[in-house]
């Protein structure tokens, strides 16, 4: 004896609910992506200098080169930060492969502690694969009280290897850029500054 047959009513929402949560599963992976994506990116530029990112050295370079490179400096502040930061030099003069230090200076012009974090990049963009940082205020939060100052320092390279470089070898100059913005940390939670 045959199996009754499925009625088509059946069927039909049978196959609506498999492509709802197809689509449902879709989406939630899309989400996850999304979210993945910039950190993700992030990775992928500091480990390569793509899109101008610099590279993290532990110490100076094993090696001097031959060029002798301008290296200038850029800051800016985004709107919601009420901070001045500038570099202390515009440009210096450096040798691929000397390690260099150079101070920014940072001011808090607001009557609250403030928190700031900066992004950094280097033009042109080839040029990150090459230009290697040691120290530097980037790699973590900045917090400053009402009107407090500081000069914070980056030290960095150029690596030698710019100069076997197909696309770097016409350029005589290179561009590191700073722009800082406010941060999302609370500063109450701010170890040792109090909140206001």
């Amino acid at each position: 004896m045959n199996a009754p047959a499925t009625p088509p009513d059946e069927i039909l929402q049978r196959s609506h609910r498999r492509v709802a949560i197809s689509v449902i599963a879709v989406v939630a992976g899309m989400t996850g992506l999304a979210y993945a994506a910039v950190p993700l990116y992030e990775m992928f530029c500091r480990a390569t200098g793509f899109g101008g990112a610099p590279q993290v050295a532990k110490t100076d370079s094993p090696t001097r080169g031959e060029r002798i490179m301008t290296v200038r400096f850029d800051a800016n502040i985004a709107s919601d930060l009420p901070w001045t930061f500038e570099p202390e030099l515009p440009s210096i003069r450096l040798r691929t492969g000397e390690t260099a230090t150079i101070f920014y200076k940072v001011k808090n012009k607001s009557q609250k502690t403030t928190v700031g974090l900066a992004t950094y990049n280097v033009a042109p963009e080839r040029a990150g694969m090459f230009f290697n940082k040691i120290s530097c205020f980037c790699f973590s939060e900045q917090t400053l009280g009402p009107g407090e100052s500081m000069d914070m320092p980056v030290v960095f390279y150029l690596d030698p290897a710019l100069e076997t470089d197909e696309i770097m070898k016409t350029a005589s100059s290179v561009t590191l850029s700073y722009t800082f913005y406010a941060s999302k940390t609370p500063v109450a939670s701010v170890k040792g500054k109090p909140a206001l």
